[in-house]
């Protein structure tokens, strides 16, 4: 079975929804049988591709005229979500930026198996350590952290490819009409938005696993000659 995340690395509650997913994984037998693909999104593809010389804490405050009590109370209640999954979310120093690079080596990372492990790396630079995750080099030292070739990684990332996987990622988005993250595609089945708590995503992956299965059902009357081990009946 399938699962489509798509998330924006800019987006709070994409990590916290992942902590959600993750542990929802964990309790199910068929967690094995899972294949999970990450798709772009951008919150804010306006941004500049550097970033910009505030934290998110000062961007929502200057640049989006929210008032300072209600950013306090966002950032109160954030804190206490990520706490409960085990997330330090500090934006007083996250760097606002345009994801758009940082989406780039998720793709990359994605086609050598560590997708997951690049999504969860951009989350901790951009959340808790700081990182400008649209600085080139700090995207290398990331995928040198998670395996990659670090080479490798900065000759992807000074080029412009994927980036058409991306804007795909994106439009796809639009035509399956959603207009937040995260939102999961479970199987293409069904749609989970938000970060929903861990039993909320135990039951939606239960119910599209079950219904993914081949279902196999008797035909035919009980009175048909058939033989066994112990002769034919007529």
């Amino acid at each position: 079975m399938k699962v489509e995340i798509w998330s924006d690395v800019m987006c709070p509650f994409c990590y916290v929804g992942k902590k959600n997913f993750e542990n929802a994984l964990v309790q199910l037998p068929f967690a094995d049988k899972i294949e999970v693909e990450w798709k772009s999104f951008q919150l804010d593809p306006d941004l500049p591709v550097e970033g910009l010389d505030m934290s998110t804490k000062d961007y929502l405050a200057q640049r989006k005229g929210m008032p300072a009590a209600q950013i306090q109370g966002m950032m109160d209640n954030l804190q206490q979500a990520g706490n409960a999954v085990g997330i330090d979310f500090k934006q007083d120093q996250s760097i606002p930026v345009n994801t758009i690079r940082a989406h780039r080596l998720i793709h990359f990372a994605q086609a050598q198996g560590k997708g997951n492990e690049a999504e969860e790396a951009l989350f901790l630079a951009h959340f808790t350590n700081g990182k400008n995750v649209g600085d080139i080099e700090v995207l290398v030292a990331i995928a040198q952290e998670i395996g990659l070739n670090a080479e490798e990684a900065r000759t992807f990332l000074i080029s412009d490819a994927q980036l058409e996987e991306v804007h795909a990622d994106i439009a796809e988005a639009r035509t399956l009409g959603v207009s937040g993250v995260p939102f999961f595609v479970l199987d293409r089945k069904y749609g989970v938005s938000g970060a929903q708590p861990t039993e909320a995503f135990v039951e939606a992956l239960t119910q599209a696993y079950q219904e993914s299965q081949p279902k196999f059902e008797m035909k035919g009357g009980s009175d048909a000659g058939a033989c066994g081990p112990d002769g034919c009946e007529i």
